[in-house]
């Protein structure tokens, strides 16, 4: 099966903070843009305890709590694809915690293609000296950064093109 993810800038909801969301079974990575929406940078990790069943979990609050304390305009949640762009298994977290979050705060819930995410922040760690056991801790947050710089990037794409039609 391919799955398409959410095209960055279409129904932009405009200015503001955006969070990127990288979605794992063990932990959640965070990452918020600034006020401008040009720049992500890493919030923090939230230790994964929601299901597929079940109510919210303090996980699901926590990443509440963060998209209103940055009052934050968009959610951008990586959607964890192959390579040949059909889902993995990780696909179904994703779009859980997706919806959980968007049912907890009608903000717009983005899915961003987040192949080689991991692979880049791993790189970008690694690059800036960061050692492989505390890069262990902070490895979520990254991946959210990339993810979250890459619909950031693509908005500012999008809008540029607009703005010249």
């Amino acid at each position: 099966m391919v799955l398409t993810p959410d095209t960055p800038g279409v129904n932009d909801p405009g200015p503001g903070r955006r969070l990127g969301i990288d979605v794992g079974t063990v932990r959640i990575g965070v990452a918020a843009s600034d006020r401008d929406a040009k720049l992500a940078m890493p919030v923090e990790t939230v230790e994964r305890v929601t299901g597929f069943k079940g109510r919210d979990g303090a996980d699901i609050d926590r990443l509440v709590a963060i998209a209103e304390e940055y009052q934050a305009v968009e959610v951008v949640v990586g959607l964890p694809r192959n390579l040949k762009g059909e889902g993995s298994a990780s696909v179904r977290h994703a779009r859980e915690i997706g919806f959980r979050i968007l049912r907890r705060t009608d903000l717009p819930v983005r899915y961003a293609d987040e192949r080689l995410t991991t692979v880049a922040a791993t790189n970008a760690l690694r690059a800036s000296g960061v050692s492989e056991k505390a890069g262990r801790r902070i490895i979520d947050q990254a991946a959210a950064v990339e993810i979250l710089q890459s619909w950031l990037d693509g908005r500012a794409a999008a809008l540029e093109r607009s703005s010249e039609t």
